[in-house]
Order: structure tokens, then C-alpha cells, then sequence
């Protein structure tokens, strides 16, 4: 795992290894879209407290670890609901380049 790095690996390997490690475990059943809404939000809000009381905490592997948690329940999301993650973020980009346009 080790070898791995953002520049290496694709959202779509990703979000295959999240799938195999819920079916493993049979989880398939809990990962509802309801369900992994609420996670994300948990897991964002756990990732937040680093930073209760301090604007730049340093970094550390707790915060990467909450980190991994929100985006593990992103990528099960995006699965679960058959969402094209790259496709959905670029179109998002687009929209956001109209709405905040630079000047």
C-alpha cells in the first residue's frame, strides 16, 4: 500500500477497494445512501474538531485519518448511487468557474 500516491492510483480503483472491503464485510445492506449522507457528515464534523480550537493544527495522522474516513464514505456514496465522481466534480468546476468568475 505504500506505493500508492494520489498521482498513481485512479478514483475508480479507489472506490474499488472501498466496495470490496463493504462486501468482505457484508455491509452492503448499511450502505444506504441515508445512511452514508449521515456518515459523511459525522466524519466531516470528527475532522473538524482538529480544529475546534486552533486554526492550523499541525498535521498529523489523526487528521488523515478523518480525512480518509470522509472521502472512504464519498467514494461508497458516489458507488452506491452509481455517481461518475470525476464526470459530477468537473461539471461542478464548470459551474463554479460561471458563478465565480475571475476578474
Amino acid at each position: 500500500m505504500s506505493s500508492m500516491s494520489d498521482d498513481k492510483v485512479t478514483i475508480g480503483e479507489l472506490k474499488k477497494q472501498v466496495r470490496e472491503f463493504r462486501d468482505e464485510r457484508n455491509w452492503t445492506n448499511l450502505d444506504t445512501p441515508r445512511n452514508l449522507a449521515i456518515s459523511i457528515a459525522i466524519e466531516g464534523a470528527e475532522l473538524l474538531e482538529h480544529f475546534q480550537w486552533e486554526d492550523q493544527p499541525e498535521i498529523t495522522d489523526k487528521i488523515a485519518d478523518e480525512l480518509a474516513d470522509v472521502m472512504i464514505y464519498c467514494l461508497g456514496f458516489s458507488d452506491i448511487l452509481k455517481i461518475d465522481v470525476s464526470q459530477a466534480l468537473t461539471r461542478k468546476l464548470e459551474k463554479n468557474r460561471k458563478k465565480y468568475p475571475v476578474e
